[in-house]
């Protein structure tokens, strides 16, 4: 009897310890395997192709470009998978950068083919965004308006949210804090008797060269450079950029060596704020990873998905092509 009751509080102990176990494995992400399971049974993963029967309306920005270069869409998209198809160099700097941030290839492939399929006139050739890089490396500028460097316009008192330390500790957080800002207290308004211009952030801040809003392989825009320097650095051992070190930027920019891994780190990123926020996976989906490589700001648009209720998120008319022509994209590979 005695016996029996040592094995009975032995076994009591042994249900409370795997009862505490399991308490500490809910509690802290990434430690139980039934957390873990949970979250997987959590997120849908979007089906391959098209939620739209038909093409999404083109912006006609996109439309006058192609017809001031007395081009068609049809065109442009054809030159550029010559382009990618003739440059094995690049394919293969395009292999070895999708591997290290964890995506497939096709989705940086599936940006570039849209982004100079509507939003830039046409790529000749890799080699071209090279030698732009290194006239850019001899050019001093400085990322302000109007004689004020953005470093010292976001001291503000109207940015001190942007001050909290969660905010600071991350690049993203901090330039799209400060975008954010800009748009709701400066941007087109009368501050303490200054007129600010009715433009965007890194219209504003970023572009003391050309009119152009982006640059290139990728077109990217130095203020995405900005946010997504932190990832760049972790996953690629690059070395942070400041906004004091504009030179630095454009290189980031320009430089193709350097751009693919800007470009999927915003793919990489897209992904994982629609897994994390969305609760659905689009990483099998490269016309809805192109479509937020071109809108931009994936974090909210996922929050917004998640609050509609729909199904599935939806391709815009960028992303559509890359996924209504993805054989003639998957065949680069």
């Amino acid at each position: 009897m005695k016996r029996n009751s040592v094995v009975h509080r032995f076994s009591v102990r042994l249900i409370v310890a795997a009862t505490l176990i399991g308490t500490v494995a809910l509690s802290s992400p990434g430690l139980g395997f039934l957390v873990n399971k949970a979250y997987a049974q959590s997120v849908r993963v979007v089906p391959e192709g098209n939620r739209y029967r038909s093409q999404p309306k083109i912006p006609y920005a996109s439309a006058r470009r192609t017809s001031a270069s007395k081009s068609s869409y049809d065109a442009k998209f054809n030159k550029v998978l010559g382009v990618l198809k003739r440059d094995r160099r690049l394919m293969s700097s395009i292999k070895r950068v999708a591997k290290r941030y964890k995506i497939d290839p096709i989705h940086i492939i599936g940006s570039i083919v849209g982004e100079h399929t509507y939003n830039y006139d046409t790529l000749d050739s890799a080699q071209s965004y090279y030698v732009k890089a290194l006239a850019y490396a001899g050019i001093r500028f400085e990322f302000e308006l109007d004689g004020e460097q953005v470093e010292d316009f976001v001291k503000r008192p109207q940015f001190d949210r942007c001050r909290k330390d969660h905010v600071q500790k991350s690049s993203d957080r901090r330039w799209s804090c400060y975008e954010q800002v800009w748009n709701s207290r400066f941007r087109g308004k009368r501050v303490d008797g200054t007129k600010y211009p009715s433009k965007n952030f890194n219209e504003a801040f970023f572009q003391p060269l050309y009119s152009g809003q982006s640059f290139g392989l990728g077109q990217l825009s130095p203020l995405t450079v900005l946010k997504m320097t932190d990832r760049v650095a972790r996953q690629s051992n690059f070395r942070k950029l400041k906004s004091t070190n504009p030179e630095a930027v454009y290189k980031a920019t320009m430089d193709p060596n350097q751009s693919l891994h800007y470009m999927a780190a915003i793919i990489r990123d897209a992904i994982d704020a629609y897994k994390s926020v969305g609760k659905v996976d689009i990483s099998k989906n490269p016309g809805l990873t192109a479509t937020l490589y071109n809108l931009g700001d994936p974090w909210s648009r996922a929050a917004k998905f998640r609050r509609s209720g729909k199904s599935w998120p939806r391709e815009n008319y960028y992303g559509w092509l890359v996924n209504d022509r993805i054989e003639d994209l998957n065949a680069l590979l």
